[in-house]
């Protein structure tokens, strides 16, 4: 059982910048950050392949986003700089043991069996 606590969310302008953490028990093959806005669906924001380093990110963060981990710490980053309004969010970290998944599956949450309890990310105009 992964374990997963997040932090480091709050209320920023837009233009600013925030860094979540996630702190686990124990590093999975594939973690990641989702995040679910009012009445939307969640969805997939960076995922990282551990053993290789691997990243995958959602179209509307690329470049302005950057999922990374530090497993002698434990904890999963999201560095998030030039925050939009429409980047407001419960945002959670999730953590898939089963290295067998097409890449396009990546996106779908279900395929995630372990979440933390998220953290809000607030971004006013």
């Amino acid at each position: 059982q992964v374990q997963l606590v997040e932090s480091g969310g709050g209320s920023v302008q837009a233009g600013g910048s925030l860094k979540l953490s996630c702190s686990y028990t124990y590093n999975t093959i594939f973690m990641g950050w989702f995040r679910q806005a009012p009445g939307k669906e969640r969805e997939q924001v960076a995922i990282i392949y551990s053993p290789g380093g691997g990243t995958y990110y959602a179209d509307s963060v690329k470049v302005r986003f950057t999922i990374s981990q530090d497993n002698a710490k434990k904890t999963l980053y999201l560095q998030m700089n030039m925050l939009k309004p429409e980047d407001t969010a419960m945002y959670y970290c999730a953590a898939r043991p089963d290295g067998v998944i097409a890449s396009n599956a990546l996106q779908n949450p279900s395929n995630f069996p372990y979440w933390g309890q998220g953290t809000q990310v607030t971004v006013s105009p």
